[in-house]
């Protein structure tokens, strides 16, 4: 089994790596700054830069080349942003900033939005792979009933809706691959950190829990699902 994570130094991404090693895969990790241990059996690590994903000739290209050069079963993109310095997730409209808007997109948007364009090109070496991209429940306009966290919610229903899009184009030429947002549950990360005080019991997740949940839910995805939002357990969420 041969996994891939984009992302791989941040809560999930993190816990994710250790729980498909612990399994004996195969993991190929890209990451913005260095891993605590690379000399892990099965790990193959990446470092890169946002503005590589821009330059056909950067390195972070012939590194996915040489990452899909063998078959891919799973990928994940655990890019997010809730919160950093300025950035605080909006209790109104009256708090939104256009500079909040812009680094809430980069993120959660662009970024995960380019990584797909950028593994775009090697997916028909594997054809039944199955592209994860971590989203969040709050994304769904239907679903939202409380308002606020304007930035992060509008980043995360666009991030949607570029994967549906992408799902359509995707079953043309590859039927058996699956493309899905994946909402992980609320995880014991900095992310999370300031927002844990009036959680309901249980909500809270270890991000191990967190990765064994999402690992199970992937393990049963089916190209049927492709183009959905789903939850963690692997109910579908609406749009």
């Amino acid at each position: 089994m041969h996994i891939v994570i984009l992302g791989g130094n941040g809560g999930i991404g993190a816990a994710l790596t250790a729980h498909y090693l612990h399994l004996q895969a195969q993991v190929s990790v890209f990451s913005r700054a260095a891993l605590a241990d690379t000399s892990l059996p099965g790990l193959q690590h990446f470092l890169y830069q946002p503005e590589m994903l821009e330059q056909p000739q950067s390195p972070l290209h012939e590194a996915l080349k040489t990452v899909f050069s063998q078959p891919v079963d799973l990928v994940f993109c655990c890019l997010g942003l809730l919160h950093q310095d300025q950035l605080q997730p909006e209790k109104s409209i009256r708090q939104l900033s256009a500079a909040g808007l812009r680094q809430a997109f980069e993120v959660n948007t662009v970024l995960p939005a380019l990584w797909l364009q950028a593994v775009w090109p090697w997916l028909s070496k594997s054809p039944q792979v199955k592209l994860c991209w971590l989203s969040a429940k709050v994304g769904s306009i239907t679903d939202n009933q409380a308002g606020g966290w304007h930035s992060y919610r509008a980043s995360k229903a666009a991030l949607n809706m570029l994967v549906r899009c992408a799902s359509i184009e995707l079953k043309r030429s590859l039927p058996q691959a699956t493309l899905v947002a994946l909402h992980p549950g609320t995880t014991d990360t900095s992310m999370s950190k300031p927002f844990q005080r009036n959680l309901p019991a249980g909500q809270l997740q270890h991000p191990a829990d967190t990765a064994r949940r999402l690992a199970a839910t992937v393990a049963d995805l089916t190209p049927a699902q492709t183009g959905a939002l789903l939850h963690w357990d692997g109910s579908v969420l609406p749009y």
